[in-house]
């Protein structure tokens, strides 16, 4: 198939350049060549024709989702450190992927990128499990002498998204430990060059992990942005996540600051635990941060403040983080509990609105990850990515306020397809990648027996 005619639906296009959604009730939208070609209102010009023509009978049809921060290789480790804060957690979910082989982590992998393509997240920003494995921390930091593993613990895990048929930015830790700052350098370009090897339609580019958080390194941002510079790649940190060693990590902000991190190319993930002035830089600085509300409510974590950060005019984006602390990675529950939490917090409705948070969870993410002029809307020349979503199926009654419905009344049970290049990849929750059903074979016999060997207590 090389084209796709989309006919009698409720399209909800979220422009660039606008506040306004783009909604049109009874629109079409041609596809060629995994691209949009046209779309409008009303029936199509006469004389168009397509390779094949699916009419959606009043169903929405908006963008595929965009994740502005996942890890994907979690899909097998949910309800892991359920009553734990960031660390534990982590002790609990990575503890068990200290004993994962390359192969293991493909397969994690893929099933992660699966299960997000069913659930309509088209588009991913990756963080990948690091080289180095995971150690405890101590005091706000790790020690960094954790064991190493092979490269291609790593690329088979930007591999395991371009065969799920994901599009992704690969993010990768740059381990910034062991060796020396040449060593590291070195071999974060080759996991770098693995991935602007693949298929560039679906590896949209390559970031840094950034772990100055976690590091006991002083100068580790100032390593980072060195591999910034020299490789053209952004970086995204997970930073002032944790309610625990709030100053410490508030403290180390001024590292990023100092070492001329702020600018378009940096992205916080998180950014919970802030005060006024690291916002006001941040945003002066045209940095941008990544919205995870599932998981912060999940993990304790804190309510990050997104109202006051997009009045400040910074980029934000939303992410479903891992799928081990989001659960079921379901946008539509993330758009809705990042919405509730903030007029929660602010006691004003209009502090985050419907509109907001669908912008967000698409070209906002898009935005902030370096690739909206491919992906996060519904526009002529962007990929062909996109759901459809019947209202009907439940019945969510008459459609008052049609995009305010479609994020506050739509979920998992009406999302009907999921299409990436106009390619059908779901439908009804069912992949239809040929490797699916050996994914799920492999996470269901692989993590049992890993946490047998290293005795995890789940």
């Amino acid at each position: 198939m090389t084209s796709l005619l989309i006919t009698h639906a409720r399209l909800i296009a979220v422009p660039a350049g606008t506040d306004d959604p783009g909604y049109i009730d009874g629109g079409w939208m041609l596809v060629a060549d995994g691209r949009i070609a046209a779309l409008g209102a009303g029936e199509p010009p006469a004389g168009t024709t397509a390779d094949e023509t699916v009419d959606v009978a009043g169903s929405f049809v908006a963008p595929g989702f965009v994740s502005s921060h996942s890890h994907l290789f979690t899909s097998g480790l949910r309800g892991l450190g359920v009553a734990e804060t960031l660390y534990g957690w982590c002790d609990s979910m990575l503890g068990m992927t200290s004993g994962a082989s390359a192969d293991d982590i493909y397969w994690s992998t893929l099933h992660g990128a699966l299960d997000f393509l069913g659930n309509g997240v088209t588009t991913a920003y990756n963080f990948t499990d690091p080289l180095q494995s995971w150690e405890r921390m101590v005091d706000g930091k790790r020690v960094g002498d954790a064991p190493m593993r092979e490269l291609e613990y790593h690329t088979r895990q930007a591999d395991a998204c371009l065969d799920a048929g994901i599009r992704f930015v690969d993010s990768i830790g740059m381990d910034a430990t062991v060796g020396s700052d040449e060593e590291i350098h070195d071999r974060f370009a080759k996991s770098v060059a693995h991935t602007r090897s693949l298929d560039a339609d679906f590896a949209l580019g390559a970031s840094i992990m950034g772990q100055v958080q976690w590091s006991p390194r002083e100068d580790a941002a100032e390593v980072e942005v060195e591999a910034m510079r020299r490789l053209g790649v952004t970086n995204q940190a997970h930073f002032l996540e944790s309610p625990e060693a709030v100053p410490l990590q508030q403290s180390k902000f001024a590292l990023y600051r100092d070492a001329g991190a702020l600018g378009p190319d940096m992205m916080f993930g998180h950014f919970i635990q802030t005060t006024p002035e690291i916002i006001e830089q941040t945003a002066a600085g045209g940095a941008s941060m990544s919205w995870q509300p599932a998981s912060n409510g999940r993990l304790a974590s804190g309510v990050a403040l997104v109202p006051e950060m997009l009045e400040m005019g910074m980029k934000v984006g939303m992410g479903l983080d891992d799928q081990a602390c989001t659960d079921v990675s379901d946008p539509w529950q993330n758009m809705r509990m990042g919405m509730t939490m903030q007029r929660a917090r602010t006691k004003d409705p209009l502090s985050m609105m419907p509109e907001t948070v669908l912008r967000l969870h698409t070209l906002g993410s898009a935005e902030i990850m370096g690739v909206a002029d491919r992906v996060g809307s519904l526009e002529v020349g962007k990929f062909a990515d996109f759901v459809v979503v019947d209202p009907r199926r439940p019945d969510v009654g008459p459609l008052w306020h049609p995009v305010r419905s479609y994020v506050l009344s739509m979920s998992l049970r009406n999302l009907q397809r999921v299409y990436v290049g106009g390619r059908l990849v779901s439908q009804h929750g069912l992949s239809t990648n040929p490797l699916s059903a050996e994914a799920s074979v492999r996470v269901h016999d692989r993590l049992p027996r890993i946490a047998a060997e290293l005795g995890h207590p789940h």
